[in-house]
């Protein structure tokens, strides 16, 4: 058996589901465009307004220790957030600076999605300069947001497809 997302019949693949985006707001402009593309593709597989908690943290490298926390709430005895896209800038600057925040924030994003088995999506931008940074936040090099947020949505659907086969 084949399992794939169909972007065409999952219209209201949403419904039900709920949803934190956590915003790593050190650069508001492109991080602004990174989120308005987020929403936008919940809204367009479903989601409902109160279903989706958008969190500003300070910058990329406090992102994963608010995504830990999101993914830990439970409710009900099962995990509150369904899904969970960080959202956020980094741009290379003249100290080694830039590594260190990257290579955290990615590798935290990873550890939570792999401890708590919920979604939790990398759309943080890691660039050499702003010009760079701009293209991949809605210009000709398309949106990350919108990119993390279907990456999150198709891990959702495959997750929930393993938990429902048999044989």
């Amino acid at each position: 058996m084949e399992f794939k997302f169909n972007k065409d019949v999952s219209r209201n693949f949403l419904s039900k589901k709920k949803i934190a985006i956590i915003v790593g707001y050190f650069y508001q402009d492109i991080c602004d465009n990174l989120l308005l593309a987020a929403q936008k593709t919940l809204i367009k597989y479903g989601i409902k307004d109160n279903n989706v908690n958008v969190f500003y943290a300070p910058g990329a490298f406090e992102i994963p220790l608010l995504a830990k926390k999101l993914a830990s709430q439970q409710i009900n005895g099962g995990n509150l957030y369904d899904g969970i896209v960080a959202l956020g800038t980094v741009i290379n600057g003249e100290t080694p600076h830039f590594k260190f925040v990257c290579n955290e924030c990615a590798r935290g994003v990873s550890n939570v999605s792999y401890q708590y088995e919920i979604p939790t999506t990398f759309g943080v931008i890691t660039t050499n300069n702003m010009e760079q940074a701009i293209a991949r936040s809605g210009s000709y090099k398309g949106n990350k947001g919108e990119e993390a947020t279907m990456a999150m949505i198709i891990m959702l659907y495959l997750i929930q497809q393993a938990d429902t086969q048999f044989f």
